[in-house]
């Protein structure tokens, strides 16, 4: 295909995108179906049929990507009608490309064109979740930190933070971090809270905080009590999360934290050097 042309559909497709209040953005139909080529509305909707049917396949809810809306249209006579359209979007708009004619240069395009504009948003999101894990760990480790230093303020000495520390884990997974480190195949230098998926972060992070708050609000002067009190925080956590479906100790590990973090730096850094592109991990 011609730089020329390219250059072409891609202007077509871009300028034909629209926005709803939320931010989502779609292509209407009747729009796509001149972009793809298509002259008869009734053969157009047999396509995104096709690509309602591959939507419900691949588990999306096709009430979520394509949406019957009207629109007016001017008559010759100067009068207007209403007649049926629907919202697109970017998802529906691949789905629909994919069971057009490739053969057809401007569906070849958009099948490319629609496939790189969803992997972008999944990249996206992708990232955001794992800057989303990265930042629950830095967050854990001040807490823990700040835990740590309550114990030594208020106990006198926290030497035996470690074994507090193990103390939380058993009553949040029903499994001390050895075992859980076997489980997750955890090397024996590392925490295991590099391993752990944002959620038990989150978790983690949640009954330390109140541990830290209790510990103060009631000048808890002992290990054994603040101990006590991590153990009784992280049942509870425990508790809701079972509650929820949710059993910690069932959950598959995350990444290696360390790794996602650098991968996230280096992204950031070809981000930097390459502004207009969006690089794949």
């Amino acid at each position: 295909m011609k730089h020329e042309l390219v250059h072409t559909l891609t202007e077509s497709f871009e300028g034909h995108a629209q926005e709803t209040e939320n931010g989502v953005e779609y292509w209407l139909a009747r729009d796509l179906q001149h972009l793809l080529g298509y002259t008869k509305w009734e053969n157009f909707l047999n396509v995104i049929s096709k690509a309602k049917t591959a939507c419900e396949v691949t588990g999306h809810d096709i009430a979520d990507h394509f949406a019957d809306v009207g629109k007016m249209v001017e008559l010759g006579s100067g009068s207007q009608r209403e007649i049926s359209d629907i919202m697109l979007t970017r998802y529906a708009c691949y789905l629909t490309a994919q069971n057009g004619d490739s053969a057809k240069q401007p569906i070849a395009f958009a099948q490319t064109y629609f496939a790189m504009q969803t992997r972008k948003a999944e990249l996206i999101e992708q990232r955001l979740l794992e800057a989303e894990r990265v930042s629950a760990r830095k967050k854990l480790s001040t807490t823990e930190k700040e835990l740590s230093d309550v114990i030594f303020e208020q106990a006198g000495g926290n030497q035996n933070f470690a074994l507090i520390h193990s103390k939380g884990d058993t009553a949040l997974f029903g499994k001390n971090t050895k075992a859980m480190k076997a489980q997750w195949r955890v090397p024996d230098n590392r925490p295991l809270a590099d391993f752990a998926p944002t959620i038990i972060l989150k978790a983690k992070d949640f009954a330390t905080e109140i541990t830290i708050h209790n510990a103060r609000e009631h000048n808890m002067r002992s290990e054994r009590q603040i101990s006590g009190e991590h153990v009784t925080n992280n049942e509870a956590v425990r508790q809701t999360l079972l509650d929820r479906g949710i059993r910690p100790e069932s959950l598959s590990p995350a990444e290696d934290v360390k790794k996602v973090e650098r991968r996230l730096a280096s992204a950031e850094k070809k981000a930097l050097k390459n502004p207009d592109g969006l690089e794949d991990k």
